[in-house]
């Protein structure tokens, strides 16, 4: 500690700073006008937590704290401050010119977090906890994928130095069909044979493996983000991953970001001014979270492949003279207005329950109703299991059944 708790604190008005780690955290305490007044540092614990609450609040009322790391190392103290009626801020760390300036060491960047909260640069409320599980999931699901990508790697890299006989047998088969073969083999032959199809059928089947774990942490993923946000995942173009890391970069409590806008250059794709001159134009921009983004540009890429209206308004700023990229940038805009309205507000969907049992009791096949909208039948095995919102086609195919 730096300097002795005054005896008489009662009215005193402080703000305070926490650097956290895996293990510690460091707590620092300013005045209101921006002095230093003490630091400690304290263990990830639950005692810890109690300790570091005890020691803000023993040099005078606690304005705001902020946390750096609110949803890594600095989640649990979070929890405790906030369950114990103090208000949090998240706090960014400080940028790079500022630390070849000041340095850097635990009370450093406590301070600088408590200097946050002071000046008000620091507002964000943290991340809540309501969407943990859903980020456990899509963290799972996403390593596996990994995995299964590095397992296939590995195969078709051995397969190009594998000896002749196994090149010539396996190195024409692809996908599914590679990875079933080589799984079912009974490695034999000489030493190098042996060797190479034993490497080999252990990586089919720890591809196979992995993607069985994929589907089903997929279908758990799948049922979380439907239950906590019905509108977001029905939202055309969002699947159970695209859902997810939307849900996990809002946080539980979306309203942090305040407005649209905020959430789209949360996102990156708030236009980033890129004029000089006589041109005037805006570009991409390359903040933000990128894995937001990328979800934003897949949105946009199957709506560009499949919906109607995206299809005619590409149509629309092609003529007009845009590129490609640039016609992706204004469709990332208008979908993460979209997304923020889905996160923000309750979105009612319509019922489709009705529909398979409807047409059953009808005897109608998937095949008829098809041909009788003019779509697949896929379209509209996924239209009655909810995988698939179009609630024009939904209306249009109840009145049709109720019809028939």
């Amino acid at each position: 500690m730096t300097s002795a708790v005054a005896d008489d604190t009662t009215d005193k008005v402080v703000f305070g700073g926490v650097d956290s780690h895996a293990d510690t955290l460091h707590v620092a305490v300013i005045s209101d006008n921006g002095g230093h007044l003490a630091d400690a540092e304290f263990a990830t614990t639950a005692a810890g937590y109690a300790a570091a609450l005890a020691f803000l609040n023993a040099h005078g009322h606690v304005i705001s704290t902020g946390v750096e790391g609110t949803a890594s190392y600095g989640a649990g103290f979070t929890r405790a401050a906030r369950s114990a009626g103090l208000d949090v801020v998240e706090v960014n760390r400080p940028d790079r010119a500022e630390r070849r300036r000041i340095g850097k060491s635990d009370p450093i960047d406590a301070y600088a977090a408590a200097r946050a909260a002071l000046s008000g640069r620091a507002f964000s409320a943290p991340k809540d906890d309501t969407v943990a599980g859903i980020r456990a999931l899509h963290n799972a699901a996403r390593s596996a994928v990994k995995a299964r990508t590095a397992a296939l790697n590995q195969i078709t890299h051995i397969l190009v130095t594998a000896p002749e006989s196994i090149r010539a047998k396996f190195g024409q088969l692809k996908g599914a069909d590679r990875t079933d073969a080589l799984a079912r083999l009974r490695p034999a032959g000489d030493a190098v044979h042996t060797a190479v199809l034993t490497a080999l059928k252990s990586l089919a089947r720890r591809v196979k493996e992995l993607t069985a774990e994929h589907q089903a942490l997929t279908r758990a993923l799948d049922s979380e983000v439907t239950a906590d946000n019905p509108g977001l995942r029905a939202a055309h173009g969002v699947g159970p991953d695209t859902a997810a890391q939307l849900l996990v970069t809002a946080g539980g409590n979306p309203e942090r970001l305040r407005t649209e806008a905020s959430f789209a250059a949360l996102c990156g794709a708030a236009p980033v001014p890129a004029s000089s001159g006589r041109t005037n134009r805006h570009r991409l921009s390359r903040g933000g979270d990128r894995a937001a983004n990328a979800a934003l540009y897949r949105i946009a890429l199957v709506r560009m492949s499949s919906d109607p209206r995206t299809r005619d308004y590409v149509a629309r700023q092609t003529a007009a003279g845009r590129t490609k990229k640039e016609i992706i940038r204004l469709l990332k805009r208008a979908i993460a207005r979209e997304m923020f309205r889905c996160l923000t507000t309750t979105v009612t969907i319509p019922g489709i329950a009705d529909l398979r049992p409807l047409r059953q009791s009808k005897n109608i096949t998937l095949t008829a109703a098809a041909q009788q909208l003019g779509v697949w039948p896929a379209t509209i095995s996924t239209l009655e299991r909810g995988i698939r919102r179009d609630d024009d086609l939904a209306n249009t195919y109840r009145d049709w059944l109720t019809a028939a």
